[in-house]
């Protein structure tokens, strides 16, 4: 038996999933450090936090597995004890308390409070903003609400998220003013429907006002949006996004399909004819901007010809961004209830088939980028480059600038002008600019 030491314990939180996951990970660290205690993303530890997803099978599978690798851990005598939090643990409680029962304790998405009594730590109301980032300096992410209202039949989302709840402005603009004042330039603003924001508190879409507000804020030098719903999309967004240089010309919107039928089934409350109406809308008001959308393939009763009509739809609206999954057949989800009738190599091979027109699109789109000026931000150096975007790109899912670190020096976190010298499917390369 393994002799304890009176050694200091150091808590290692690891982050699984979306960038909804990284917020409430930097949340959760900032509640740990304002307690004196400890704390480390992704690196060693004897108390692990283990923060999960629980949205597709392929995130699950990865979620449990790294559970199983830390339980092991602390079997081993390496860890002292395993905590779980997340989506996956808000879902599948009962579950995994049966099955994995050497987890210390299992905390749902809103038991914030309960888990930090675990640590040893008091919830600290009054740390409105407050948090340990582990992205690059340059960015952060902003939540700017939680859960979701919406009906869409695949997602679990709700379950696990709970009802749309918006954060008031004024303590938005808070977090904002204490990531500015770290060196955040970029704040990305996120949540599982963007387009809802203000409903609950304002009764009006107030997602145009957040942004008037946020623009002021000193330091902050761009505001990005992800992941806005198509319906009731409040266009007054893009006015101010056409007006107002710090506001990317960049929107993430999710639309799965294009086919009514699937759609209808989606349970989506829009069909083909709204979806273009308002991309036209979108590429109209904000001339330029750059558009990134998700697809689902292989949706229950998805034909072959709704298949092709998706492709077809692909290939002639040219998206600047795009990324496809199979669907993932969820518990609890009313398309659970449908028959999953679409065989796992038809929909890798369709989904296969969209990467494919899409990153054709892709390479023709950076190409006509070749021999332009565009304003990018350094995240990182990797090798012999300096890997930037521009306002059109968003981290870790779109293109990247790759600058020669031999030829040019830049900061990490600096905003610089560059020449594009050369471009492949999801790479730009390109040269400073130096000022005379």
């Amino acid at each position: 038996m393994r002799t304890k030491t009176l050694k200091k314990n150091k808590i290692n939180v690891i982050t699984l999933g979306c960038s909804k996951n990284v917020y409430d990970s930097e949340v959760l660290m900032g509640q740990l450090k304002a307690n004196h205690k400890e704390v480390v993303h992704e690196e060693e530890g004897n108390i692990v936090v283990i923060n999960t997803c629980g949205f597709i099978a392929n995130a699950k599978e990865e979620s449990i597995n790294t559970i199983l690798e830390y339980v092991q851990k602390k079997e081993e005598g390496t860890v002292d004890k395993v905590f779980v939090t997340g989506c996956l643990s808000e879902r599948y409680k009962p579950d995994l308390q049966k099955e994995i029962p050497s987890v210390d304790q299992y905390f749902g998405t809103t038991e914030l409070p309960g888990l930090l009594k675990a640590l040893e730590a008091d919830y600290k109301h009054e740390l409105i903003g407050e948090r340990l980032t582990t992205t690059p300096k340059n960015y952060a992410y902003l939540k700017i609400a939680e859960g979701c209202d919406r009906p869409c039949s695949f997602c679990a989302i709700p379950i696990m998220r709970g009802k749309h709840k918006s954060t008031p402005i004024e303590n938005l603009v808070i977090e904002a003013k204490k990531l500015a004042g770290n060196g955040v330039k970029e704040l990305i603003l996120i949540a599982q429907d963007l387009t809802y924001y203000g409903l609950d508190i304002y009764k009006k879409r107030n997602l145009a006002e957040l942004l008037k507000e946020l623009i002021k804020v000193e330091g902050i030098e761009w505001i990005r949006l992800h992941y806005a719903f198509p319906t009731g999309f409040p266009l007054d967004v893009l006015e101010v996004m056409r007006n107002e240089p710090k506001v990317c010309n960049y929107i993430d919107i999710p639309l799965q399909h294009i086919s009514d039928s699937v759609l209808k089934s989606m349970k989506r409350g829009f069909g083909k004819e709204k979806i273009n109406r308002l991309l036209k809308d979108f590429r109209e008001r904000v001339p330029g901007m750059a558009i990134r959308t998700t697809l689902i393939v292989g949706y229950p009763g998805e034909t072959e010809e709704n298949f092709q009509e998706l492709k077809q739809w692909v290939t002639d609206m040219r998206f600047d961004r795009l990324g496809c999954f199979t669907y993932s057949h969820e518990e609890n989800t009313t398309a659970y209830l449908l028959e999953d009738d679409v065989p796992e190599d038809v929909k890798m091979q369709r989904a296969n088939d969209i990467m494919e027109i899409q990153s054709q699109i892709s390479w023709e789109l950076n190409q006509e980028k070749i021999g332009k000026e565009f304003k990018v931000v350094i995240d990182r150096k990797e090798g012999s480059y300096f890997v930037g975007r521009t306002q059109f790109d968003s981290p870790d899912v779109d293109n990247e600038v790759l600058i020669n670190a031999e030829k040019d020096y830049i900061r990490t976190g600096d905003f610089s002008t560059v020449k594009i010298t050369a471009a492949e499917d999801f790479d730009l390369y390109a040269e400073v600019i130096v000022e005379k």
